[in-house]
């Protein structure tokens, strides 16, 4: 049996549209033998009909704002025992902004806030929430002052603090703490839009912020791994709710019992949009890589564009694919079908590997 998984190609194809182009290609070349295609995401863009699917979650539309405050209609999911799943790419999402709309200082997190309040006025007292592909570098604030927390860059008064008593898992796609080097804003602002300058207010935005905090409160989790999440969004739950967090990629191979279907594969087909160093932080490419290798089955990244590749080959990918020429205009590469005929040729060819 060959599975395939592939988290989104953003901006261009779902994870199911993805591995169904590449299970297309892998059909031709290997008829008769079971090909598998997963739908799932690392806590971004998919995470929410990925694990509504598997928790057999209805749908809900709930009134909120984007990141740069407009009005949209969000969806989230209710699961039967009550769980709520809420992915913020739905809702703050960098792709749902033009990109020349994208400016990490001022987008909020607040609609993340109206959301968690519908849901919890609907009963819901646990939540699942995936936080990749945010356009937000706040530190969740624009979602805690919707809450009920004062914070006027001085003091802060969490007492208003609507919800302390819901229960939060984090599902990330990243390690990062929420400062320095490694951490939101250095790190992971600039593909949200921010200069250089930019980059240096918003690091000290969130040094004042968590210093605040933790003058307040008594602790600081500014430092933990997972509070970088979605522009700093993960330290707010953390910090304000004492939320969990865990590898969303894992949280969603659990749920689809993955282990046990690696149990009949020969071939593991994973990738994403553009591969890099960053994928072995924690992203769903790495993640099935370890599940995969525990079991000896072969895995092999596939992505519209690749660097870092002898990293990636040396952390254990037994090949790395680019579907796209290296010279090749990134305007066709976003092509939906330019991708999917790409990542259908990309595999038959490894179809044909034994």
């Amino acid at each position: 049996m060959v599975i395939i998984a592939t988290d989104s190609f953003k901006g261009c194809l779902t994870s199911l549209q993805a591995g169904e182009a590449i299970a297309a290609g892998v059909a031709q070349a290997r008829p008769g033998e079971q090909v598998e295609v997963i739908d799932i995401s690392d806590g971004g863009e998919g995470m929410l009909d990925a694990l509504a699917a598997t928790m057999c979650a209805t749908i809900v539309e709930a009134p909120a704002h984007d990141a740069l405050g407009r009005p949209i209609t969000a969806q989230y999911g209710i699961a039967d025992c009550g769980t709520a799943i809420v992915e913020t790419a739905r809702i703050i999402g960098l792709p749902m902004l033009a990109p020349g709309e994208r400016n990490p200082l001022i987008a909020t997190t607040r609609g993340v806030g109206e959301v968690i309040d519908h849901a919890a006025g609907r009963g819901s007292s646990r939540f699942i929430v995936g936080l990749g592909g945010s356009a937000t570098s706040d530190c969740g604030l624009g979602m805690l002052r919707h809450l009920g927390l004062h914070y006027d860059g001085h003091t802060l008064d969490p007492s208003r603090l609507r919800h302390r008593r819901l229960e939060f898992t984090l599902a990330v796609d990243t390690r990062a703490p929420l400062l320095g080097d490694n951490g939101a804003a250095r790190l992971y602002a600039p593909q949200k839009g921010a200069s250089s300058e930019m980059v240096t207010r918003l690091e000290q935005r969130a040094e004042q912020f968590a210093a605040v905090s933790a003058a307040a409160m008594g602790y600081d989790r500014s430092m933990e791994p997972f509070a970088g999440a979605a522009g700093g969004l993960g330290y707010a739950f953390m910090q304000f709710y004492n939320a969990s967090a865990r590898s969303g990629a894992d949280l969603l191979l659990d749920s689809l019992d993955f282990d046990r279907l690696l149990r009949d594969a020969t071939l593991v087909i994973t990738g994403e949009g553009h591969a890099d160093r960053q994928t072995l932080t924690g992203k769903l490419p790495y993640a099935m890589l370890k599940r995969a290798k525990r079991c000896h089955v072969p895995v092999v990244l596939v992505a519209g564009g690749i660097d870092d590749s002898q990293q990636l080959l040396d952390a254990g990918f037994d090949a790395v694919v680019n579907i796209n020429p290296t010279d090749a205009p990134i305007v066709s590469c976003l092509n939906p079908a330019t991708a999917r005929r790409r990542l259908s040729l990309a595999g038959m060819r490894l179809g044909h590997r034994r």
